[in-house]
């Protein structure tokens, strides 16, 4: 149950995240929160979604603001909710916050479930951002992890989508599979380049405990995730997508100039926004709150006209430091070499050395090595900054 704290006023957040759960099947590695259903409309999703953004108004906690900066509808599977869908959702977000000339409204879309007559009726809706989960163009990889489409699928998404008029798109792709599949991570990122797309994501293996896969680790019938494999494949997907133009720009994300995904970075800013949806989060510092996860859960509490929460934290002053430099880490504008002094100075100096970081105009920044050890590297620093250990 959610606990006391509250915010002593609203909240204007520019960004909304809008989760949508369904998807055919569970990929064998997911622990998303999705449901599975292989069919049927977006009825039931848009009012839980209704049900919810009129909860959240009534609550009077976190303001959309009338002119919204960033909309991102994730999964789960959107195009599996049909071509009306992101026109019924823009009405019912309003509107007259979506009519900034900058808005950036991204869509997920699955290669098998994005068909002509989606691409065309998101674009008219306003979608300009496209995200594709596309994770291999090697058939026994797509086979493996459970996706429903083959190598040709993805190109023939892409080729669909800019037909329709979307030129900003975006892939996703996994590395660190098990080697027995001998897929050939240099292929896959060749065949991303092939594409011309205007960003890529980055995602690595993990052996999740509620997973098929978890349970096949477990039980022997899996290989655990080869961690020097892992390290040599992410290091050759930012060797080749930075020699091709793409700025590593995040520790996942690489983008075109100019094409890097805004939304994203209101959460490494440490914005507010704005989660709708089982599973999402909300921010309005100091308070974190997040949502019931179980669709069928959080469909009832919204039916029932509750706010959907299952949990809410203060952020507390540790916490938010640690936060601040971890996400300042994660991203290429890193850490004002300003902000550094005596042992923190000194340590920058050896990840430096170490090829782990790099200074440039009086910035430092993690090097892709370095992203590798972001976890380890952020509390480091924040010993050396004040955290628990500190002198």
């Amino acid at each position: 149950m959610p606990d006391e704290t509250t915010l002593d006023r609203a909240v204007d957040v520019a960004s909304v995240y809008v989760h949508a759960p369904f998807c055919v099947r569970r990929c064998f590695y997911c622990d998303f929160a999705v449901k599975v259903r292989p069919s049927g409309g977006p009825e039931p999703w848009l009012d839980a979604v209704a049900a919810e953004l009129e909860a959240v108004a009534r609550e009077g906690l976190f303001v959309p603001t009338a002119a919204l900066d960033t909309l991102y509808v994730g999964g789960g599977t959107p195009s599996l909710l049909g071509p009306d869908a992101m026109d019924s959702l823009g009405e019912l977000i309003g509107r007259s916050r979506l009519g900034a000339p900058s808005l950036e409204w991204t869509a997920e879309a699955n290669p098998e479930s994005f068909t002509a007559d989606v691409a065309a009726a998101w674009r008219a809706a306003g979608v300009n951002r496209l995200s594709f989960g596309v994770q291999s163009f090697h058939p026994a990889a797509l086979s493996w992890m459970g996706r429903l489409h083959g190598p040709e699928g993805a190109r023939s998404a892409i080729r669909t989508a800019r037909a329709a008029g979307f030129d900003n798109l975006s892939v996703d792709l996994i590395f660190g599979l098990p080697s027995h599949l001998d897929r050939s991570w240099r292929a896959d990122l060749e065949a991303v380049l092939a594409l011309d797309v205007d960003h890529v994501s980055l995602y690595g293996l993990t052996v999740e405990e509620r997973t098929p896969l978890g349970r096949a680790v477990r039980e022997g019938r899996a290989p655990p995730v080869d961690e020097e494999q892992y390290r040599e494949e992410y290091l050759l997907a930012s060797d080749m997508l930075v020699s091709e133009g793409f700025e590593h720009y995040e520790v996942s994300n690489f983008a075109r100039p100019g094409r890097a995904s805004r939304h994203n970075a209101a959460y490494w800013d440490g914005r507010p926004y704005l989660g709708l949806g089982n599973g999402a989060h909300s921010f309005a510092p100091p308070l974190r709150r997040w949502n019931l996860r179980d669709w069928d859960a959080y469909a009832r509490a919204v039916a029932q006209g509750t706010v959907p929460e299952e949990g809410r934290e203060t952020v507390e002053a540790g916490a938010a430091r640690l936060e601040r430099i971890w996400l300042a880490l994660r991203t290429a504008s890193g850490i004002g070499v300003a902000a550094l002094a005596g042992a923190a100075r000194d340590r920058v100096a050896r990840w430096i050395q170490d090829g782990l970081a790099a200074e440039t105009r009086g910035t430092v920044r993690l090097t892709a090595e370095g992203w590798l050890l972001l976890d380890r590297l952020a509390i480091e620093l924040d010993d050396l900054l004040g955290g628990p250990t500190a002198a």
